[in-house]
């Protein structure tokens, strides 16, 4: 039972923060597109809390194997109660202008990286403490995070409804406090990991710098071509899945002349419906064939999303497709979170999962102009149907690039 104290901790704490996490990415563009009417500015808001995220994730790597990564989740969490409370602050008073709300959201953004990548850096210790297969852990991470999203989006189209974008952050800052707390108490401090063995230590002598950490996670991320395949794949689809979040399912639903709530009924039919897939992929995630599994589920997560929306599907299709997607697209993180563990040597767990996971959101910062450029450039179905296409070709990545092939391959 004390085994599986800190994998409930993390569980716990994973569920606040994405649950709140949730509501903000529905309630910030909702506040801005309701202010202004703009999908580019929309869109900007977008990249400016998620180019800061993607680059404290990166650089965050080297200090989370030095400082320890509960610690960072804790500092984090900590600090972001006060960024993101400032919203429904100024909201409050009447000043949260976009001029205002821009640097805000950009702090949330470092904040809110760093913590991520702790968290997850976390899992190969929980799993060794639990005595549990990697798949099991991730796959149970993956339902738990998909539940959260679910209660979240759910949650936060109605909250929007009743209180407003700004007032409903102010759930949010209270999840990233309980967050904080959870992982405090509940999971014991991780004990450092031991040196490099030499084969896999370029430095040429010395006290290693932060500037060594960092190129020793990316050398070592670098030289593995699994790794770089899936960084590139999962790059080109986070751009167009923030593209389709963040700017054209806001816009089509408002378009469609109806609110927040469904707006965010979408998001937990999605989400919702993954929940499934990501607790089948934990019961028997160590015994599927990851690749053909991972090909066949981004394939159903993708295309068809884009596509009925881009034809004008009646709103039972629209739903029915959502859940279909949402159940493929459980089975991805549980595999994926698998490999890269695996692959990774314990003493390049923090930098290298961090890098790895802010290489793959690298475009994300992007998607959300890039939705508001095509929606005003060829119009709303228009970019919904090449948002898909390119969707579509990302995910045939698998069944034409060798380097996927290892994909089955455990690495000690």
């Amino acid at each position: 039972m004390r085994e599986g104290k800190p994998f409930l901790a993390l569980a716990a704490a994973e569920t606040l923060s994405l649950s709140g996490t949730r509501l903000s990415t529905i309630a910030i563009p909702w506040l801005m597109l309701s202010a202004t009417g703009s999908p580019v500015l929309t869109g900007l808001t977008a990249m400016m809390e998620m180019l800061p995220y993607v680059l404290a994730k990166a650089f965050g790597g080297p200090l989370i194997d030095r400082i320890g990564a509960k610690r960072i989740a804790i500092i984090c969490d900590t600090a972001s109660v006060t960024a993101v409370g400032l919203v429904p602050l100024l909201d409050l008073f009447g000043v949260l202008t976009v001029p205002v709300l821009l640097p805000v959201v950009f702090v949330m953004g470092v904040l809110r990286g760093p913590s991520d990548a702790a968290k997850q850096a976390m899992v190969p210790d929980i799993a060794a403490l639990a005595v549990v297969p990697l798949e099991r852990v991730t796959g149970v991470s993956s339902a738990i995070e998909r539940l959260a999203s679910t209660v979240g989006a759910a949650g936060a189209g109605a909250l929007i409804g009743l209180i407003g974008p700004g007032q409903a952050l102010l759930v949010n800052a209270a999840t990233f406090a309980a967050a904080a707390l959870v992982v405090a108490t509940g999971i014991p401090g991780m004990r450092r990991a031991p040196e490099l063995p030499a084969a896999l230590d370029a430095r040429p002598g010395g006290v290693p710098s932060y500037i060594d950490d960092l190129r020793e996670g990316w050398r070592f991320l670098r030289s593995d071509a699994v790794l770089v395949s899936i960084v590139s794949m999962v790059a080109i689809t986070n751009l167009l899945d923030q593209a389709y979040h963040a700017v054209l399912l806001p816009v089509w639903t408002k378009n469609a002349g109806h609110g927040p709530e469904l707006l965010g009924a979408m998001f937990a039919t999605f989400s919702g419906a993954s929940i499934a897939g990501a607790a089948i992929a934990a019961v028997i995630g160590e015994r599927m064939p990851r690749l053909i599994v991972y090909t066949v589920a981004f394939l159903l997560t993708g295309f068809p999303r884009f596509l009925v929306l881009a034809v004008d599907a009646p709103l039972g299709s629209v739903l029915a497709t959502l859940a279909i997607a949402g159940f493929a697209s459980g089975f991805l993180n549980p595999i994926l979170s698998a490999v890269i563990f695996e692959r990774i040597p314990k003493p390049l767990t923090g930098r290298v999962t961090a890098m790895n996971t802010a290489l793959c959101f690298a475009l994300i910062p992007f998607g959300g102009l890039v939705g508001g450029a095509l929606i005003s450039t060829i119009g709303l179905g228009s970019a919904m149907l090449l948002c898909g296409l390119a969707y579509l070709a990302a995910t045939l990545a698998p069944l034409a690039l060798k380097s996927f092939r290892g994909f089955d391959k455990a690495v000690a």
